[in-house]
């Protein structure tokens, strides 16, 4: 007769390893900055509406608390914002959903005017933040994305 513990662990093992079959896999979402609109301002602050787009891969629907953001310019931080308005992405669907982002440009004018004193042709941007996700086992859905902006452009747009 085997003794007790050996039984045990075998069983408890068993269980496991049948959980870990019927679990399903989970993807990680995608989140990505699909656009930004200059809704007002002034010369201290600007308000944009900043549209993101998540897509979800997997074969259940993915329910979002909210979401927060920031932009930096030059590696300076000059907008931040958020979003606490709850909404659902359909399993292996998308949806598009804006935040408002308060800026203060002031910041990044004196690092375009800094860049362009050093004859740069772009100033590098990152937005980065967070997805709150109502799931027991993902709570935060961070993203960040990088890239940089043409100086001429930006220019050309204040005229």
């Amino acid at each position: 007769m085997l003794p007790r513990t050996p039984l045990l662990f075998i069983g408890w093992s068993l269980c496991l390893a049948a959980c870990s079959l019927v679990t399903p896999k989970f993807e990680r979402p995608t989140l990505s900055v699909a656009g930004i609109e200059l809704l007002n301002g002034n010369l201290l602050q600007q308000n944009f509406r900043v549209k993101f787009n998540i897509q979800n891969p997997n074969d259940r629907a993915l329910p979002v608390r909210g979401l927060h953001a920031s932009l930096s310019v030059g590696g300076e931080q000059v907008a931040q914002g958020q979003n606490d308005h709850a909404f659902v992405v359909p399993a292996r669907g998308g949806v598009d959903f804006d935040i408002m982002i308060t800026a203060n440009l002031g910041v990044a004018l004196l690092k375009l005017a800094g860049k362009m004193n050093q004859h740069a042709d772009t100033i590098d941007y990152e937005v980065s933040g967070a997805a709150s996700i109502d799931l027991p086992f993902l709570r935060d859905l961070p993203f960040h994305q990088t890239g940089s902006v043409s100086l001429r452009e930006i220019t050309n747009s204040l005229k």
